[in-house]
């Protein structure tokens, strides 16, 4: 039976549980090999306290084979044991032994490092609130790990992060613990492991047994998101699978939307590799410090800048990014549609009756158009500027200014009193550029990301003011 003060392997000495449930037990044990090593190098010293140094101290985790535990189980034991006595990390516990003993159960147990501090959900639990600044800095730290992990070969992917597995340690560093969900091979195609994960943190792709690095990124900004809103994820509300949590913090546009891609549910949509989020990551945070804002490396924004020009083209967000072969071909086969329902409106209702839904029909057509082939270009000379608004190689629209009128150029985002209508709702809250003149305001870029908005804004506000 296993209690307090018990001995294991001749070294290792029980002191307190620190988590069990039906198969497994966590220990803080003395590990009396350290003991011994502290000793020799410290005079005088009373063993009593020597056994309670933390130097002296380790985590013995105990795995009950038997009854609910399946082969599985153990599989992941044993595997979080290779692991860990593969990592060579100073933010990742040590590995120091791995044995079996038969104690009426056979039990299986991995020692490994203590790291002395709290775990992120301990704190959270005791009311602890975190400031932009601070999730900042732990999201930088926690990256960093990730990086030596997904970067080794072959990858190490951890599939649990979450608060209670990220130690906020008594050196003001993070930690990361608990490799029991780990898995060491690479994703192949159509090939799937383990389903592991702990609801509200792991993303969907993890629950089809189909990790990636990415699925890290996830698991990570959801815990961000908790340290910075004090609510599950798990709990709080989800649109269009998204978690809506900004409405429950103030923080910087910049890192908000950084959040946002970190927990898009697509992972084509997110950051591809630990180092990607962290480079965007301290591009933004560098930005606040200078003052200014870098173009995202996810933008497809595209800006031509000579010494008498500035063009900066805004393509729409539905924009299918076909380029001109796709754009032609699905032209053709619109136009090809359109002909036929030309012929069917025609032919059933009549030339009056007809004529009304074949206009109504190209009235819709031709905001689809806008919508997946349209863009804009905002273009500036030394004193002018121009909206413009492209379907293919057509300018169908141009609105003009001086620049000498310009008192402002800002993010603005869309607001609307109108209820009830999908469009209004689709559009709400959006951001945009806008540009405030002497007697006018102009709008553009709805659908583009805060901090594309204030790349756009700043740039033309540069322009202005340097010509």
């Amino acid at each position: 039976m296993l209690q307090p003060q018990k001995v294991l392997q001749n070294r290792y000495q029980l002191k307190s549980l620190l988590s069990k449930n039906a198969a497994r037990q966590t220990w803080l044990a003395t590990d009396f090999k350290r003991v011994e090593n502290i000793e020799n190098d410290v005079d005088n010293t009373d063993a009593n306290n020597l056994e309670n140094n933390q130097n002296a101290q380790v985590v013995v985790k105990l795995l009950a084979f038997g009854g609910d535990v399946e082969w599985e189980d153990l599989k992941l034991f044993e595997r979080e044991a290779h692991i860990l006595k593969q990592i060579q990390l100073e933010q990742i516990p040590q590995y120091i032994d791995y044995f079996s003993l038969d104690d009426r159960v056979l039990w299986f147990a991995l020692v490994e490092e203590y790291i002395p501090g709290h775990s992120f959900k301990e704190l959270l639990e005791n009311s602890h609130r975190f400031t932009e600044a601070q999730v900042k800095q732990i999201a930088i730290e926690t990256l960093n790990i990730l990086i030596y992990l997904h970067e080794l070969n072959p990858p190490i992917l951890h599939r649990d992060i979450k608060p209670s597995n990220l130690i906020w340690g008594e050196d003001e560093h993070v930690y990361l613990v608990d490799f029991g969900a780990v898995q060491d091979k690479a994703a192949k195609e159509g090939v799937t492991f383990t389903v592991v994960g702990t609801y509200g943190y792991a993303p969907i792709e993890q629950f089809g047994g189909k990790a990636v690095p990415a699925s890290d990124l996830y698991a990570l900004g959801t815990t961000l998101i908790h340290l910075l809103t004090g609510i599950s994820p798990a709990d709080l509300p989800i649109r269009d699978m998204r978690i809506q949590f900004q409405d429950k913090v103030s923080i910087s546009s910049n890192f908000e939307y950084w959040l946002v891609k970190m927990t898009e549910p697509s992972v084509e949509k997110r950051f591809k590799t630990a180092r990607q989020a962290l480079q965007s990551l301290q591009e933004n945070r560098a930005s606040r410090i200078s003052g200014r804002v870098a173009l995202p490396i996810y933008s497809r924004i595209i800006v031509q800048k000579t010494s008498d020009i500035l063009a900066i083209k805004i393509p729409n967000p539905n924009s299918s990014g076909l380029g001109n072969i796709g754009s032609t071909v699905s032209f053709s086969i619109l136009c090809f549609f359109v002909f036929l329902f030309i012929l069917f409106f025609l032919s059933v209702f009549g030339l009056l009756i007809g004529t009304v839904l074949l206009v109504l029909t190209i009235m819709l057509g031709y905001t689809m158009l806008l919508s997946y082939f349209g863009y804009q270009r905002i273009v500036l000379t030394a004193e002018l500027f121009e909206i413009q608004l492209w379907l293919f190689k057509w300018c169908i629209s141009r609105k003009q200014g001086e620049n000498a009128s310009i008192q402002d150029v800002f993010q603005s985002v869309i607001q609307t009193n109108a209820k009830n209508s999908f469009q209004v709702n689709n559009l709400e809250g959006q951001e945009m550029v806008t540009i405030q003149t002497d007697t006018n305001r102009y709008s553009f870029g709805v659908g583009l990301s805060a901090m594309e908005c204030l790349w756009v804004a700043q740039e033309i506000k540069d322009w202005v003011r340097s010509h």
